[in-house]
């Protein structure tokens, strides 16, 4: 997504969902129909990304993605990380909580305990830690996870469009990747839906949309 949309209409109390999965596995999609979908309820929603959603944010993205950067180093690639979330959690998504509108994001904090903590091999408390003050402890309801095997993923993804800094990453990696999600998803599994992400799309979309309506009430 290159932006995100406010709908002024129905308010919620506090409500944001994550959506998470390696790349490729059609997360972005369910998160616009999810968007659809609770704007025709007159749900007032706001869909973001990461890293992005603020300009800082996507100057931070832009970096990040970039091909050609191939010396960035594991911290500082998880720091500037940490910093867009910083900046999108400040200046977009708690003060839109706080006026009642539904927050669906596109990657969170599982992203980088994911990619960084998994696949590098970086310190899990470390990422732990300094997410918590990016973020300033703000967690989600719930966490969608689309579970895809990475050979899939990035067959679908590299069909798209041409790989980006972290696309061009090796299986091997991606692999660690997909463990690390789902031994997220394992320890907490009330604050997540975990999906096949070969499912249909309309199929994913119903489920989806069935698990947030109980949360939501609509």
């Amino acid at each position: 997504m290159d932006r995100f949309w406010l709908q002024c209409s129905k308010e919620v109390a506090h409500i944001f969902i994550v959506f998470e999965g390696v790349d490729g596995s059609g997360k972005s999609t369910q998160l616009n129909l999810l968007d659809k979908y609770l704007i025709q309820k007159g749900i007032k929603t706001l869909a973001t990304r990461e890293p992005g959603g603020t300009p800082v944010g996507e100057k931070i993205r832009e970096l990040l993605l970039d091909p050609s950067y191939t010396e960035i180093m594991d911290r500082t690639e998880a720091l500037l990380y940490a910093a867009a979330r910083a900046q999108l959690v400040a200046q977009v998504i708690r003060p839109r909580l706080e006026q009642g509108t539904v927050v669906l994001c596109d990657r969170y904090i599982d992203s980088t305990l994911a990619y960084q903590g998994y696949g590098r091999g970086m310190d899990l408390p470390f990422l732990s830690k300094i997410n918590e003050l990016a973020s300033g402890g703000l967690a989600p309801n719930l966490t969608v996870l689309l579970d895809l095997s990475p050979e899939e993923g990035l067959a679908r993804s590299r069909k798209e469009k041409i790989a980006d800094r972290l696309e061009s990453q090796s299986l091997t990696f991606y692999h660690k990747v997909r463990r690390g999600y789902l031994e997220l998803a394992q320890r907490k599994p009330e604050l997540y839906l975990v999906l096949d992400a070969r499912q249909n799309t309309e199929q994913l979309h119903q489920v989806i949309c069935a698990r947030i309506g109980g949360i939501i009430g609509v």
